[in-house]
């Protein structure tokens, strides 16, 4: 029920995007090369797994508890199947697999419905060693060749919800304070990291990150040929394929969804009078004028359809449901900056909860 569930779910989503005729091109060349790896040491290793939680999958060939008392013998092995992974570009198939549970997302839901249900990914604790590895040769290569972009804080060192909410509250009470209005709309995503794109993702790498060689190899075969199967009440589903998706649970998953992100924060920021900033797939848009500045506000909607646009191109859904806009003015503006709005005036709301805190009308700002 739940393997076909999860898997139906995301062929659905898919399935109902439609593709743009003319698709939004916003590559550029590559900033930077990245064809091999480092090779890592025994100590390198030693130092990662101490750092680790030593948490078990059902899928552990080897308990954990167990591998890290037989470390000190295990330990060169291993080292030499991660650096063989590296140079080959090759990532093991065992490596690649997910016993996934379902876990009830609230207590009062119907638990016979499938939809109530969060998919919770479990990977075999020496691929979560493996991708720490990678993870931390492909952030330093982000970091050194400023490849993040500036205004996401989703999965970054020193950065956090705080710090996407600080940026657009500090520019919204200062937009007020020097009597300008601020219309801001949050973008709702559904199932963002199980629809992406696995050759756009492969692409992206390689076209605008500039990934070659064993380590462009490495990630296609870390994206590709993944697979899961479902336990429940002591019930194993059959094994079946990902075909799309960022896995789930894993160390680089996240890091794969904002790389795959990248063109679109280039795309807005083509639009002048627009700001924007993203928490992973939370996305605060937002535009600030004065009373003869209204004419950003059309220019505030092409945005917004441009990024539907590209969402669409790269297999990623807005959830209209979850749309929700704050217009921060004066009461007696609020009815006509609505009206100017077209169909995006019907996500106007009084209070929006943006990353857990409740902006209004006067951001006086609530837990």
């Amino acid at each position: 029920m739940f393997l076909n569930f999860f898997v139906n779910k995301v062929e659905d989503i898919r399935a109902s995007i439609t593709t743009p005729l003319v698709s939004l091109c916003t590559s550029v060349a590559p900033v930077s090369t990245w064809s091999s790896f480092s090779p890592v040491s025994l100590q390198d290793i030693q130092d990662l797994v101490r750092k680790m939680k030593p948490t078990s999958s059902p899928v552990d060939i080897i308990p954990t508890s167990l591998l890290l008392n037989v470390f000190d013998e295990v330990g060169p092995w291993l080292v030499k199947l991660i650096n063989l992974s590296l140079k080959s570009g090759t990532v093991p198939s065992y490596f690649k697999h997910a016993l996934v549970n379902p876990i009830l997302k609230k207590p009062n839901l119907d638990p016979g419905q499938p939809i109530n249900y969060r998919p919770i990914s479990k990977l075999p604790f020496m691929s979560k060693m493996m991708e720490k590895v990678v993870a931390k040769q492909l952030t330093s290569i982000m970091e050194d060749n400023d490849l993040y972009d500036k205004y996401q804080s989703g999965f970054r060192s020193i950065h956090s919800t705080e710090t996407a909410l600080v940026k657009v509250s500090s520019d919204v009470m200062m937009a007020a304070d020097s009597g300008r209005y601020t219309v801001l709309t949050l973008l709702d995503l559904t199932s963002a990291f199980d629809t992406v794109d696995h050759n756009t993702l492969i692409h992206r790498l390689k076209s605008e990150m500039g990934f070659s060689g064993a380590v462009l190899q490495w990630f296609a075969s870390y994206i590709n040929g993944r697979t899961f199967n479902v336990a429940f009440n002591d019930v194993m589903s059959n094994v079946s394929t990902l075909s799309c998706g960022v896995p789930q649970g894993s160390v680089l998953g996240p890091v794969l969804f904002l790389l795959y992100l990248m063109p679109l924060g280039r795309l807005i920021r083509g639009f002048k009078n627009v700001s924007y900033h993203f928490y992973a797939d939370d996305i605060q848009l937002y535009c600030s004028f004065n009373d003869s500045e209204f004419h950003f506000l059309p220019e505030f909607l092409d945005c917004i359809s441009c990024i539907k646009n590209w969402f669409s191109s790269n297999y990623l859904q807005i959830n209209p449901n979850k749309t929700e806009t704050l217009i921060i003015a004066p009461d007696k503006k609020i009815p006509l900056i609505k009206n100017s709005l077209g169909d995006l005036g019907s996500s106007v709301k009084s209070s929006i909860r943006n990353l857990g805190v409740v902006f209004n009308q006067s951001m006086s700002l609530e837990g």
